[in-house]
């Protein structure tokens, strides 16, 4: 089914949309999306959504178990509270990124702004993932609690950032882990992490994931493997423990 989004307002495409899958519709195609906010919010049917033009912001918000595809940029909050399912974004995507999500998948092709991954969780088999094939600003897992973030760093004719990442990388995390496709300087990291070699266990997981955004945006995987990657992990899973009384 197709919904053309050209001069709706959001509420108005949003009504469309739930109006589709209420009546049984698995697989629609949104045209000329431009800002409008709030789509597939707290959908919880596994319809496969293609959007055609540059979502608004809190794409995805509550979202539990569809399928979206941007062939466009992306706009900020990406994936808020997002329970399950998937995003696929092909080109850049704004700020925080992932805020409190709990499960699902967000693939990145190209940048990201500030805050990405900020307060993400797990909890025992409920583990979000997000992959960023470009380059992140700075606060990247900030206050990360859990999941697992991957920043590739890819060369895709960004936003001519030199650095993988900006500063504070990490600050705050208290769980969960990032892997890093190169290396940060200790300036750049938060106080309450640090990179570590990768293991085993590592790379199969760091195989896996990367081989699923290669197929997703039609990338070499073992081109890709092939880079020096860290992993970052928090040294305490309480780092502001001596700031309270009790």
């Amino acid at each position: 089914m197709i919904i053309d989004a050209k001069g709706l307002h959001y509420r108005e495409l949003n009504e469309q949309v739930r109006a589709a899958v209420a009546d049984g519709e698995t697989d629609l195609t949104l045209l000329n999306v431009n800002g409008q906010r709030y789509i597939a919010d707290a959908i919880d049917t596994p319809v496969s959504i293609t959007i055609e033009g540059v979502p608004g912001n809190d794409l995805g918000v509550f979202m539990n178990g569809p399928s979206l595809v941007v062939h466009a940029n992306g706009q900020d909050h990406i994936a808020n509270t997002m329970n399950d399912g998937k995003i696929i974004v092909h080109g850049d995507a704004g700020d925080v990124l992932g805020y409190g999500m709990r499960g699902g998948k967000v693939f990145v092709k190209g940048d990201v702004g500030y805050r990405v991954g900020i307060h993400m969780k797990e909890y025992k088999d409920k583990v979000p993932v997000m992959v960023i094939g470009g380059k992140a600003r700075d606060f990247f897992g900030e206050y990360m609690a859990g999941g697992t973030l991957i920043l590739l760093g890819l060369d895709t004719g960004g936003n001519g950032q030199e650095e993988i990442a900006g500063n504070y990388f990490g600050t705050g995390m208290h769980g969960g882990v990032i892997y890093v496709r190169g290396r940060l300087d200790d300036y750049q990291l938060g106080k309450e992490v640090k990179q570590l070699e990768m293991d085993d266990k590592d790379r199969e997981v760091l195989r896996a994931y990367v081989t699923e955004f290669a197929a997703d945006f039609g990338m070499d995987a073992e081109e890709i493997l092939k880079g020096d990657f860290v992993k970052i992990k928090a040294v305490s899973h309480r780092p502001y423990g001596n700031l309270y009384a009790y």
